[in-house]
């Protein structure tokens, strides 16, 4: 965070393309929008734009109380699905000469156009405004694609005609990801449309999330980029085996598929209580669909291992390449606002199709929806190669 004495020359500065006073908290939008500009950085200062809280447009102060409450709210805008990609913030409390103001320091993406709910925000000097087309092309032209994560590089030898689904990408993908408002104003090639949403390199290549998610043979570029589901009538490995499927093709198909293939083995017995019948599945759909979910987005594709999803008598394991990444260890992990992830942008085309509300909450939610079932926590096994999670039948004493 900028020292003390840089806050105050920026204050002292007024507002700019780099600074933005705002006196309340009572539109989070607004927030959200603010930091979505200064992560564009059109301007390209390569420097962070600074957001105060508290503070009238004069720079004097609002007299808004800033309590830890705020602050978390603040911070976890970050990870709340609307920004994407994530931002790289910090969020502090700062008292400037007798001011207690709310700091968010926003640095300049890697990986630009940075959008709120489809829709791109810039800085034009004093004010924010919504990037027009040329704009969107000046930020995707600055993207440093040496620094970006594995699912933004490209797929070495594909091409967008041969290799992409660019049907589905314009009826389904492309609605999803762009808001309304901007998809009736694009006048945008196909070429710059893929482009602006991460899909392929500035020469036109798609990247490995482009392939992922709308590839027509995602296996040929990725070998492991499949599920191996397996049902045993017993809990061991060499036990008979009742149902299996190998589930390739997109991700969005994957995952669909898997969805019934989930709700086919869960049993769902009837339990009599007096004139009421109440059913209580031995798994709860939702734990189970969450925690696949964040295996698929999560794992390494570098890998040719599978996610592998094994179905016993007594409990079911999902098993998925690739350890725990960035911040998150073995130690801190699932700890609440911990959260980092290997495959962004491959997270946000996720996000976009709808096969994530927020972000950061795929665990909890599991968690919940096991609690309210009646089975038994997680248990959770991170090696330094894999990740795995074995979720127990429900206890029927509870």
């Amino acid at each position: 965070m900028l020292s003390d004495h840089t806050l105050l020359e920026l204050i002292r500065r007024g507002e700019s393309d780099r600074v933005e006073f705002t006196e309340s908290t009572t539109d989070m939008d607004k927030v959200r929008q603010a930091i979505c500009a200064f992560a564009n950085d059109l301007p390209d200062h390569r420097q962070p734009g600074v957001f105060f809280i508290g503070l009238k447009d004069d720079g004097s102060s609002a007299g808004l109380t800033i309590d830890d409450k705020l602050l978390q709210t603040i911070g976890g805008l970050r990870n709340d699905g609307k920004i994407l990609p994530f931002p790289a913030m910090e969020v502090d409390k700062r008292t400037l000469h007798g001011r207690d103001v709310a700091v968010i320091q926003v640095e300049p993406s890697d990986n630009p156009p940075v959008k709120v709910d489809g829709r791109c925000w810039i800085r034009v000097g004093p004010r924010r405004a919504q990037a027009t087309a040329g704009e969107e092309r000046r930020l995707t032209e600055k993207r440093a694609w040496g620094n970006l994560p594995y699912d933004a590089h490209p797929v070495p030898l594909s091409s967008v005609e041969r290799d992409l689904d660019l049907m589905q990408f314009s009826n389904e993908y492309l609605p999803a990801a762009v808001s309304p408002e901007v998809l009736r104003e694009n006048d945008r090639q196909l070429k710059e449309q893929l482009q602006a949403l991460r899909l392929t390199s500035p020469d036109g290549i798609p990247t490995a999330t482009a392939i992922l998610m709308l590839g027509k043979d995602p296996r040929y570029w990725f070998p492991g980029a499949y599920i191996q589901f397996v049902r045993f009538a017993g809990n061991e490995l060499d036990d008979t085996t009742l149902d299996q499927a190998e589930l390739s093709g997109p991700l969005p198909e994957q995952l669909h598929t898997l969805d019934l293939l989930l709700k086919r083995n869960i049993a769902t017995p009837l339990d009599l209580q007096g004139t009421t019948h109440a059913e209580k599945p031995d798994y709860p759909f939702d734990a189970l669909r969450e925690l696949v979910r964040n295996a698929v987005i999560h794992r390494t594709y570098e890998s040719y291992t599978p996610v592998r999803v094994t179905w016993f008598a007594d409990r079911v394991e999902i098993r998925n390449p690739g350890s725990v990444y960035g911040d998150v260890t073995k130690e801190n992990f699932g700890q609440p606002g911990v959260t980092a992830y290997r495959n962004p942008t491959l997270a946000e085309a996720m996000k976009n199709l709808g096969f994530m509300q927020r972000f950061g909450v795929g665990i909890q939610t599991a968690r919940n929806a096991l609690a309210t079932n009646g089975n038994p926590p997680p248990e959770f096994d991170i090696q330094d190669t894999f990740f795995s999670v074995a979720i127990h039948q429900k206890n029927e004493q509870l």
